[in-house]
């Protein structure tokens, strides 16, 4: 810590803090700070990935039919995203359609992953950064202004104060918390029902799916899924309720995690009745997903056309420990399929060289790659977010206006959902209306609805599905042959976000794939151009409302700003300089 005096004569206290690792299934996170305890503000921030992983190295070489079993041991939260993602892209190399049953399987499967994946995530890890144990040690005044408001929905939810619904976020301990331990298990075995096992899927396939599908299958599905709606219809007002009152309690809050409505989506689960994978019909069957893709820059949606979002998408460097691979070979992909060009830095042309070096916050300090959203209208490189899956997912849907399944409906500035009288509540309508901010509270309130708009889209396909069985179409998979050369992509969206697969097949074997998850998107760190990457930009933005001063400081406001992107498992938290070590988990150095 030191005190330093600024060109106005101000003399202020800074600190340098880091939470190292905040840790994922795939690897680690940290996040560095200069913190101004003073202006209570955060002046700078670097985020940085210390696990050098090389799928893309080791995919060379490989028949692409193992793709998909390799590529979902990516992640052991998120690899049935990656196996689909992966499928989907094969279906485009090998130009196979499957059966009506075999997509709608994708769909079930993967929409039942995301309700268990936002319902333990914002639960059981996120909103714990707003428990009660979190709040009094942190904001205790905040705590105690809880105890004597009121919850506007406690008919529903059944918590009478802000502050029991505080208490029932309490890690290990909290009634909600431990309710949606149960829930994460039942939507766990609905995607089973599908996909086989979790996270790594046996039954999801290039062509469709081999689970054996039938009317017992569906019901199965369906007996949980109303339950989860019960869950979805307690859920959706106990958060709103929580977020308001943050609002209300601290203001200006909703500059915690602010930063400018840069965001991309791929879109998911495809309408089996328009879909037939091929990149040549990629904008069409695109604009008819369940969810719809899109590229925002500065709160306008620039396009939902996934050929031209995929043209867009650049790899850059700068921060990160790989040595630049343009120009030093051919590029695999100089046209695609349409003949439209392709860049040199784009993915299909992305080679992996990785530099190891000490890290050095003023030159490298990541083994994540800058990725990019090209701007040609402006002609620059943005850093677009995902935040966190469902605030993008959910924007650019209800921006465009695209999606209208009777109970689910984008309206061009809303999401309006309405979900179904069950055994223990009635029917309940919902709107998700486009916020004025993105910011870490929206990202939140964003991934809650976005549970009730995931049991929506599994409803409507477990109908389709109901349809085709009863009809005796049981068929859920078709027959395909490897080609000797293509180029293909899967765009589909793991639950925290965007997630791509580009390959190359040359001579029947791999000869490139890059897959893409969110994460990197989000944790990136400064480019070539100096721009910073997502996090990096949330922390810098965001203000001190914490009560504790430089010695005992948690960083509770920091965490939420991260948090809201969803970067999985956060576990480990240390703080060095010279303030008093929380917990030593790694010590991380260049910023001494």
């Amino acid at each position: 810590m030191s005190t330093i005096e600024t060109p106005t004569g101000q003399k202020v206290v800074v600190k340098e803090m880091s939470w190292d690792p905040i840790t994922r299934i795939v690897g680690s996170l940290g996040i560095h700070t200069e913190i101004d305890f003073t202006n209570q503000k955060v002046n700078k921030c670097y985020s940085t990935s210390m696990l050098f992983r090389g799928f893309d190295i080791f995919m060379k070489g490989i028949d692409p039919r193992d793709a998909h079993f390799i590529t979902s041991r990516i992640c052991g939260i998120c690899g049935d995203n990656h196996c689909t993602c992966s499928c989907l892209n094969q279906n485009m190399a090998y130009g196979v359609k499957p059966p009506k049953l075999g997509d709608y399987a994708f769909n079930l499967a993967e929409s039942a992953d995301f309700m268990f994946d936002h319902a333990i995530y914002n639960d059981c890890m996120a909103n714990v950064d707003y428990s009660e144990q979190m709040v009094k040690e942190t904001n205790p005044g905040v705590l105690a202004k809880a105890e004597t408001t009121s919850a506007p929905h406690s008919a529903i939810h059944g918590y009478k104060t802000i502050a029991d619904i505080m208490r029932a976020l309490n890690a290990f301990t909290g009634d909600f918390y431990l309710e949606t331990l149960q829930v994460a298990r039942y939507t766990r075995e609905m995607y089973c029902l599908f996909g086989g096992r979790h996270t790594h899927p046996s039954t999801i396939l290039p062509g469709g799916c081999s689970a054996d599908i039938t009317h017992q299958t569906l019901t199965d599905y369906y007996v949980r899924l109303m339950k989860y709606m019960d869950y979805c219809k307690r859920s959706v007002p106990m958060h709103d309720d929580l977020y308001d009152f943050f609002y209300e309690a601290l203001p200006g809050y909703e500059m915690v995690g602010f930063r400018e409505t840069d965001l991309i989506c791929w879109g998911a689960f495809d309408d089996p009745d328009y879909v037939d994978y091929s990149y040549q019909n990629m904008t069409d069957w695109g604009r008819r997903r369940f969810v719809t893709p899109g590229l925002v820059f500065k709160g306008e949606l620039i396009t939902t056309d996934l050929v031209e979002i995929n043209l867009a998408i650049r790899i850059l460097l700068g921060s990160s420990y790989f040595e630049d691979w343009v120009g030093k070979s051919e590029p695999f992909v100089k046209h695609d399929p349409l003949g439209n060009p392709v860049d040199p830095r784009h993915p299909w042309n992305k080679q992996t060289l990785p530099k190891p070096q000490a890290r050095d916050f003023a030159g490298k300090y990541s083994w994540v790659n800058s990725a990019r959203m090209y701007d040609a209208k402006n002609d620059r490189y943005v850093a677009n977010d995902t935040g966190g899956g469902p605030f993008a997912r959910q924007w650019v849907t209800a921006k465009a206006g695209l999606v209208d399944l009777g109970f689910l409906k984008a309206t061009g500035h809303s999401i309006q959902m309405v979900l179904p009288k069950t055994g223990f509540m009635p029917e309940m309508e919902l709107e998700w209306k486009v916020p004025q901010w993105s910011n870490a509270i929206e990202r939140q309130r964003a991934r809650t609805y976005h549970q009730a708009y995931s049991a929506l889209v599994g409803l409507y396909n477990l109908e389709k599905a109901f349809v085709e069985v009863r009809a005796g179409r049981t068929k859920s998979w078709n027959h395909f042959t490897v080609p000797d050369d293509a180029v293909s992509v899967g765009f589909h969206e793991a639950a925290r976000g965007v997630l791509s697969h580009h390959m190359v097949i040359r001579d029947g074997k791999i000869a490139n794939y890059q897959p893409y998850p969110p994460t990197p998107w989000n944790a990136n760190p400064r480019d070539l151009h100096g721009t910073p990457g997502p996090y990096e930009d949330a922390v810098q933005n965001t203000p001190i409302f914490e009560e504790n001063g430089p010695d005992d400081f948690k960083g509770v406001d920091i965490m939420r700003a991260v948090h809201s992107f969803d970067p999985c498992l956060p576990c480990g938290v240390h703080m060095y300089g010279k303030g008093k070590v929380r917990k030593v988990v790694h010590t991380p150095t260049g910023m001494s």
